[in-house]
């Protein structure tokens, strides 16, 4: 028998596996409650890696209400623009003026450093009396009569009437309650976050978000920390991948991605981190995430690809969703939430939101990697568009629905085969791409390459606003 692990506190209501911005944010939410939570990280102590992060409108209205929206404006940079450029010719496609996506929505648009957010939320926690362990591995999850119980590497228990788990998507939980394996895109991201001085001769806007997109690649750029600093963001599709090798997405391979790239593009590679990178991996939807007492939140529940810049908010909504709905439930014996109610209201509304956006993400991450004729399409569509145009911006952007029928209708689809191509979309284009031999094979439906996707209308991503962090 496993000795139990002494508490540092009563008895929790809650246990939070994971101290990320997924497993914080939700802490935070539920301690506003009055819930006692414990945040187990099995890190020595609570950290984040990584660079610039975005949050549209749906994550600074849930910020506002939490009284930290203010604190993020201190740490972070609200642009003025979102564009999207040919990483080929650096021509514009589209803009989204972000300015008038606040006065839309009624909250702003904003990038921070992903450890500065994670920052904002662990005080917050801490003011707000969640008792946060570090040291604490998770290796195995159990039911109860009256909730859930984890077991830790070093063979101690904890239990408590609801555990979430937010750890991420490689989680334990996920991996003993769902068991399916991560999917792989065969893409890889490269990341750095340098001062501002250093790339100001490289033709950059200081004041927009940026994204190049090219065949089989796309480069983001924007800046953190009030300007100070400014974010890169570097995706290529892996030959050695595609090829099945183990050691993938190397910087050889980024230097070769990149070659033919805008002189904007080219000038900023050299300074991306070439120590570490990111293997660009997410999982397929799942319809389950409540498994008795054990939920799964983030990216344990719905890791996406990166192309909507979604995927941290989607787990901070989360956590807002599931606070809202303990706050929402009459109290049963000895005051305690009706765990069962709440923890089936919030599958039921936050499943359908978040398979839309990974099945969304990956159909955008298809449309910003095109080459050949769809390349063109593409562009065409996108230099098409009306700048205050919100049909592809409401469903994600407006605020955050608590119940099946409060969730916004997707936007109407825009095939590829609508787009009318012109002598000056087309005259010495194609020659432009790095590798147009075999190109439009790689698609299945030249007619309409999105519409294949598992998502409502997703061919219609042929528009720029999610753009990727």
């Amino acid at each position: 028998m496993n000795p139990a692990t002494p508490p540092t506190s009563d008895k929790p209501d809650v246990i939070t596996v994971g101290g990320g911005i997924g497993g914080l944010s939700s802490a935070f939410a539920l301690a506003r409650q009055g819930l006692r939570v414990r945040v187990l990280e099995r890190a020595p102590e609570f950290g984040e890696v990584g660079a610039g992060i975005q949050i549209a409108p749906n994550c600074t209205r849930i910020l506002d209400e939490y009284g930290l929206l203010d604190e993020a404006k201190e740490l972070g940079v609200l642009p003025e623009n979102m564009v999207m450029r040919d990483a080929l010719d650096a021509r514009e496609l589209t803009r989204l003026d972000l300015r008038d996506v606040e006065r839309r929505y009624g909250f702003p648009y904003m990038v921070i450093h992903r450890s500065d957010l994670h920052g904002i939320f662990l005080r917050a926690c801490r003011r707000a009396g969640v008792e946060l362990l570090t040291d604490r591995t998770v290796i195995d999850y159990e039911h109860t009569d009256g909730g859930a119980r984890i077991r830790l590497e070093n063979g101690r228990t904890e239990e408590a009437p609801v555990i979430i788990a937010a750890d991420g998507l490689h989680s334990v939980a996920r991996r003993k309650l769902v068991g399916d394996d991560v999917v792989s895109s065969d893409y890889v991201a490269y990341r750095a976050a340098v001062p501002i001085g250093k790339v100001r001769d490289n033709g950059i806007a200081e004041k927009d978000v940026t994204v190049y997109v090219g065949p089989r690649c796309h480069f983001v750029q924007y800046a953190l920390r009030g300007g100070d600093m400014f974010n890169q963001v570097a995706v290529f599709e892996s030959p050695k991948a595609l090829a099945g090798k183990d050691d993938w997405g190397t910087p050889d391979e980024l230097d070769a991605a990149f070659a033919a790239t805008c002189d904007t593009v080219r000038k900023g590679i050299p300074l991306m981190w070439r120590d570490r990178w990111w293997q660009m991996l997410d999982r397929d939807p799942i319809e389950t995430w409540v498994h008795g007492r054990i939920a799964l939140l983030g990216d344990a529940a719905h890791p996406p690809l990166q192309y909507m810049a979604q995927g941290a908010i989607m787990a901070i909504e989360d956590g807002w969703v599931f606070a809202r709905h303990v706050a929402g439930q009459s109290a049963g014996s000895a005051g305690a939430p009706d765990w069962d109610a709440v923890l089936a209201s919030y599958e039921a509304v936050r499943v359908e939101h978040c398979r839309r956006v990974q099945s969304t993400a990956r159909a955008w991450g298809d449309l910003w990697h095109m080459d050949g004729e769809q390349r063109l399409q593409r562009n065409a569509i996108m230099r098409g568009r009306d700048a205050h145009d919100y049909g592809f911006t409401d469903w994600v952007y407006g605020p955050t629905a608590l119940a099946p029928d409060e969730e916004p209708a997707m936007f109407t689809p825009i095939p590829l085969s609508s787009a009318r191509l012109g002598e000056t979309d087309t005259e010495g284009a194609l020659a432009q791409t790095t590798d147009t031999e075999g190109a439009l094979a790689q698609t299945t439906d030249t007619e309409g390459a999105l519409a294949q996707t598992d998502v409502e209308g997703a061919e219609a991503t042929a528009v720029a606003e999610g753009i990727a962090r």
